[in-house]
Order: C-alpha cells, then sequence, then structure tokens
C-alpha cells in the first residue's frame, strides 16, 4: 500500500498526494482491494478551494500517527467533489440520512466493501473538541464497530437502501399542472426574506441564484397586471443591493466568494467558485437591465473583468475556483492592515478619510484583526459628511481602488484550480452571453463563444461529453448537468450570435442527453448516463443547490429548443419531467425554483422572435426586442444568407430589407416588415 494521488491530475487529489495516508483514488484497484482485505472503506470528499478541507489535512492527514491508524484500519479513498459530483451527491444524502444534519466539505463517510455508507461527518478535529470526537479515536472505534457488529450493520444498510429506494420519486398518474407552486415559492420566500439586510433565513447567507432569479422573474411575469408583485421584485434587488455592498463581493478585484458566515454579507469564507460568478454575473446582468440601477451594471461588468482576467485559460476555457487561502491562512490574500492603507494612500496623494469612511476601515477590524473591506457609506452619504461632489468622491476611490489592487497582486496568490469543468463552463458561458447582451460588451461575447469552442474541441468526443480536462486532457465522462448546462448556454449565445452550427451542436446535445439520461419509463433524467460505473444508486435529483438543479435545466432547455423547433419529442421530454417532479416540487417550491421556471415556460410558452435580415442590418432589429428584461422571450437574428437551417426555422424565409416573425406556442405571427412595427407588436407582447 502506498498514496497513490500522485498518479492523478485533479488538482485537489495532488494536494494529498505527500500526505503519510495512503490515499486511493476511486477506481476499481482501490475497490477491490477493501473486497480482499475486507477493510471499510474511509471516503474522504473535499475540493481545492475548500478551507476547512485544508483544515482537516494539515490538522490530521499530515499527522504521522492518526495517518498510521488509518493505514492500518482503512482502505482510504480522497474523492474530488467537482470531478465526482455522483458521489457526492449520493454521500451527502447518505450523510444526512445516517446523522439527521446537513453535510457539507470535507465529506467523511465510512463504508462497507460494497460501498453501503454505515457512519459519517464532515469535519473531525484531531483530538476532542467542539463536541466532536477526536479523529483517531473515533477512526478506532468506526473500525471496531465494523469489525463487531456486521448483524446491525446489515440491518442499517437494509434501511438505508430502502430509503434511498424511497426517495425517487414515481409518477402520479394524470392531473393537470398548475401554477400553484410557481405562487408558493413566492411565498415561502418571502416568508423567510431578511428585508433589512436582504437573503433569506439567518446567517450563513448563500446567494441561493436560482431563488433570486425565480423572484425577478415572478416580478415581471405580474409587470403589467393592476398589481405588480413589487414585494418580489423587492426581496430579489435588496438581496442584490445587500450582497454587492457586502464582504462576499470583492471590492477591489471583482467577482464573488462562495457564502457569507454572517447575515449583513460582510464576511465571507474566502474561495472564489467559478459556478458562483458565472451565475450572479448573469443575474446582475439581467437585474440592471429590470431596473437600470447602476451598481448591478459596475457588479455585472467587474464580476465579468475577474473572470476574463483570472480564470480564463489560454485555451479559452475557464478555471474552476480560487483557493480561501494563501500564506496559511484564510482569507490573507484578500484583507488589509488600516494603516497599511493609509500609508499606501498618504505616498500617492489619496485621501484616506474618504476610502476609510466608504469601506469600513474607520470601524474596528472585522476579520482576526484586520479589514475586510465592504461598502460602508454611500457616495452621497459621503458627500454630505465630507462636503465634496459625488463626482470628485468617485474619481479619488477610483483611483485608490486601482492603487490598492495593484498592490494586492503583490501578495502571494490564492492557489488556483486549474481543471475546467464543463458544467462551470457552460455556466461562465451563459453567463458572459447574457452579460454581453445586456451590457452591450462584444468582448464579454467572443469569450463565451471562445470557451464554446474549446468544449467542443477538447470535451466533446464522439457524440459523448467529458465532464473535465486538465491542461487540455479530457477525462470522466459527462453528468447530467453538464449536457443541460451547456444546451442552455448554446441556446443562450445564439441570441447574441447565430451561428447555424451552434444551433446542429444543440440539437445533438438534446438529442446525447435523452439517449444517455431520460428515464423512458417514469420520465425525468438520471445524474449519471446509462453506461455510468454502477454506483449503489441511481440519482434521479430534482432540488437545487449552490447551483441550478439539472432536471430544471434540462426541461426548460428542452422546452425552449422544443419550441424552436417544432420538435414534440423534446416538449414531452420537459413536460414529463415536470410531472415526475410534481410532488416534490409541491410539497418544497422554493427550494425548486429552476423546476418552476420551467414550470412556468410549460404554462406559458416562451415567445420566439425570428428575425431574418442582411447581417450588417440586424443590429437595427434586434435591440427592438433585446432591449428590456424579458426572460420568456428568445430572440434569434438569423442572417438572410445563413444556410442548414431547420425546416421549422428555414421556412421563416428573408425579405429584402429584413423580415420579423413573433411565434407563440405553434402559432406565428404574419410576417413584420420593420423595426418600428416590431416594436409596437412586441410592445403589446408585455
Amino acid at each position: 500500500m502506498q498514496n497513490r494521488l500522485r498518479e492523478q491530475t485533479s488538482p485537489y487529489l495532488l494536494q494529498h498526494a505527500d500526505n503519510p495516508v495512503h490515499w486511493q483514488p476511486w477506481d476499481p484497484q482501490a475497490l477491490d482491494l477493501a473486497v480482499q482485505l475486507d477493510k471499510p472503506i474511509l471516503l474522504s470528499i473535499g475540493y481545492s478551494a475548500c478551507h476547512w478541507c485544508h483544515v482537516m489535512a494539515h490538522e490530521s492527514f499530515d499527522d504521522p500517527d492518526i495517518a498510521a491508524v488509518m493505514n492500518e484500519h482503512f482502505i482510504n479513498i480522497k474523492v474530488d467533489r467537482e470531478e465526482r459530483p455522483d458521489l457526492d451527491q449520493i454521500y451527502q444524502l447518505a450523510h444526512q440520512m445516517l446523522t439527521q444534519r446537513n453535510g457539507g466539505w470535507p465529506l467523511t463517510m465510512f463504508l462497507t466493501p460494497s460501498h453501503m455508507p454505515f457512519f459519517g461527518g464532515t469535519y473531525f478535529p484531531p483530538k476532542p473538541a467542539h463536541g466532536l470526537p477526536g479523529f483517531a479515536q473515533l477512526l478506532e472505534r468506526v473500525a471496531a464497530f465494523y469489525h463487531e457488529q456486521r448483524e446491525q450493520l446489515d440491518e442499517q444498510n437494509a434501511s438505508l437502501m430502502q430509503v434511498f429506494r424511497d426517495s425517487s420519486p414515481q409518477p402520479e398518474g394524470e392531473f393537470e399542472l398548475t401554477a400553484a407552486p410557481l405562487h408558493g415559492a413566492s411565498r415561502a420566500l418571502l416568508g423567510v426574506f431578511d428585508a433589512q439586510k436582504g437573503g433569506f433565513g439567518q446567517a450563513p447567507k448563500f446567494p441561493q441564484t436560482p431563488c433570486l432569479e425565480r423572484l425577478l422573474r415572478t416580478w415581471r411575469r405580474s409587470a403589467f397586471e393592476p398589481k405588480p408583485d413589487l414585494q418580489s421584485l423587492f426581496a430579489a434587488t435588496q438581496t442584490l443591493t445587500q450582497m454587492a455592498r457586502g464582504g462576499l463581493y470583492d471590492q477591489l478585484g471583482g467577482g464573488f466568494f462562495r457564502y457569507a458566515v454572517d447575515d449583513a454579507w460582510r464576511i465571507p469564507h474566502f474561495e472564489k467558485m467559478l459556478n458562483d460568478s458565472a451565475l450572479l454575473l448573469a443575474l446582475y446582468s439581467e437585474a440592471w437591465r429590470a431596473t437600470g440601477e447602476g451598481l448591478f451594471g459596475r457588479v455585472a461588468h467587474e464580476t465579468a473583468d475577474w473572470m476574463l482576467r483570472e480564470m480564463r485559460s489560454a485555451r479559452g476555457g475557464f478555471f474552476t475556483a480560487l483557493d480561501a487561502d494563501s500564506d496559511g491562512r484564510e482569507g490573507a490574500f484578500y484583507t488589509w492592515d488600516a494603516e497599511d492603507v493609509r500609508i499606501a494612500l498618504a505616498d500617492n496623494e489619496l485621501d484616506y478619510t474618504v476610502f476609510a469612511k466608504r469601506f469600513g476601515l474607520d470601524h474596528d477590524a472585522n476579520f482576526e484583526g484586520t479589514w475586510h473591506l465592504y461598502l460602508n457609506r454611500s457616495i452621497d452619504q459621503l458627500s454630505n459628511e465630507l462636503d465634496q461632489t459625488p463626482a470628485d468622491l468617485r474619481n479619488q476611490l477610483t483611483a485608490a481602488r486601482a492603487l490598492l489592487f495593484d498592490q494586492r497582486h503583490q501578495r502571494q496568490a490564492p492557489f488556483c484550480d486549474t481543471k475546467s469543468l464543463t458544467a462551470s463552463n457552460a455556466l461562465a458561458i451563459r453567463g458572459l452571453a447574457l452579460a454581453s447582451r445586456h451590457l452591450e460588451r462584444d468582448d464579454l461575447g467572443q469569450a463565451a463563444a471562445d470557451a464554446l469552442d474549446f468544449l467542443r474541441a477538447t470535451h466533446w468526443q464522439d457524440g459523448r461529453l467529458f465532464a473535465s480536462s486538465s491542461d487540455g486532457s479530457p477525462s470522466l465522462g459527462g453528468y447530467l448537468n453538464d449536457y443541460a448546462f451547456l444546451l442552455d448556454a448554446v441556446l443562450e449565445l445564439l441570441q447574441l450570435n447565430w451561428r447555424s452550427s451552434w444551433l446542429h451542436f444543440a440539437v445533438e446535445l438534446a438529442d446525447a442527453m435523452l439517449e444517455q439520461f431520460y428515464d423512458t419509463l417514469d420520465g425525468g433524467f438520471f445524474f449519471t448516463a446509462d453506461d455510468h460505473e454502477t454506483l449503489i444508486h441511481r440519482m434521479k435529483p430534482f432540488a437545487d443547490e449552490a447551483i441550478p438543479n439539472g432536471n430544471g435545466v434540462a426541461a426548460k432547455a428542452l422546452n425552449r429548443l422544443g419550441h424552436m423547433l417544432a420538435d414534440t419529442r423534446y416538449l414531452e421530454a420537459a413536460e414529463r419531467t415536470i410531472r415526475l417532479a410534481w410532488s416534490t416540487i409541491n410539497s418544497v417550491p422554493h427550494g425548486h425554483c429552476t423546476l418552476l421556471d420551467a414550470l412556468d415556460e410549460h404554462l406559458t410558452p416562451v415567445t420566439c422572435v425570428i428575425v431574418r435580415a442582411p447581417k450588417s442590418e440586424l443590429a437595427q432589429w434586434l435591440p427592438v426586442v433585446q432591449s428590456t428584461y424579458a426572460p420568456g422571450r428568445l430572440c434569434f437574428g438569423i442572417p438572410d444568407d445563413a444556410d442548414n437551417l431547420p425546416e421549422a426555422i428555414g421556412v421563416r424565409v428573408a425579405r429584402d430589407g429584413g423580415v420579423a416573425y413573433i411565434c407563440e406556442g405553434t402559432h406565428c405571427s404574419a410576417p413584420i416588415t420593420s423595426p418600428a412595427t416590431l416594436a409596437q407588436a412586441v410592445k403589446k407582447l408585455g
């Protein structure tokens, strides 16, 4: 036995390659060894940017004495949750079943050689602390239990498998799909909304992007009714405002940290994940388009800049995450000593008082004796306090931010996880495409196109997606999220810049997803493909997590593609997915906001506007449709000379000077022959 992680490509696994623990990857060699030696498996799941994963590694996995106990009693397997979300989903659910508590990372699970979980937790300290047993003591007890309590273990395993089976929804027969859960989600979210500080519930607070997008959509759906839902609009925009003003947002460099540990969004866990910023880039861009709020536009611009500056690879794809730690301390890259800031600004003839009042340095240190920046006062408040014009204050603060940003980059940078994940890149493509359209930045659209080209060249082979790549070498078969998120992203990118090859790729993705993941018997999509490694349970998840749910994204994207192409296969799969999840959606509607978006677009199919005009004239037509926030509307500007179009789109023929068609469901309007007439028609749509 030896530590085999040095053979891996995952940056997270490589971080553990020098531990004295005899770590194994999750592979047949390690799994077979557990059977041969009749040893339980210690499964440790984490990711490279996880602060508490690092803590447990330093405290326990680097400790020779603890490692010796692990090596004696267990087959120790280390898993990167970002590469193996299938394993993470199963054993997070098992942890919740066994402990009746939510999981997290690091996830520490103990399995039989047949992969059945029988005990688990998250972080364990090396010695007893905080009501938790010491890890070495725990290891001895778990090993003894495995060898001495086999009958009890078998009974527990049988019960657990029954719970897994019961957790899979079953078809309910024929019934009417209604808007009831849409209203239920709004009521539930508003019931736990923090009206003063934004967000939902108590600390810790997560962005919960699917919930915020649902509230914005709810308001937009009601915007032209006699009583628009202003409560939903306020809940969404107040949360976006407080997140942008807080320390969850990197006030110097742009981009978002993963979550805040306090209820005012001021102190985050400092890892930066591509997923989070990609989702929030899309949301802030849409919120800016919906409200015109300058803060939302600035945050969207700066977040996009961060993604392109710090997360983009030379191949055009995007990296996965930046670590929470640097110089051996969480947040060391991002936090400040107030006196250092004073000296730096004074040396450059900048007013420290203005910066300190703006970013909270005139208050006590807020993170381990240092200051993490947040917006403490508005420009108007500073103007009144200091008797300076807003324009002068903005100029001073812009110069100060630029100076400190440059100084910060002289520090040791956080570790960057340089693998490229298909699902994360797909979220980035979608976010950049939306931002390009709403912020009118062509460079963001080009970055989105480059990332799609990278995925097609590297991750798409022989009609199958790979989930991950390192240094351009793909690995691991794709999961539902990879296909669903990428399909959704391609449909978004097509609205920015039409390429017939992209539409054909979207069809290939949709067909592959139906072939490999769709449950033709009961409906819905499994998380793993039909030829994936056999695990103890084949998950079919419906709930949103930090990212949107794959079944919800698949249903929404297939519904859109089905209406575009008049293909009932896609429409039927989307509807059956919603129907299978119906009881789950109704029981906890606010936990299934992505599926609610799909339901919303099933009940009121998206409006699809197709413009055919010379490429040079499309810019006169598209803003007429795309200059407002209308999430239930698609608009495709197709050059008049585009070829290789599917029949449903090809019949919308071009005419001299351009023409537009408005399609709602299966009905399309008569040809519209001027942008002005199109503007009037769109206005009537609401």
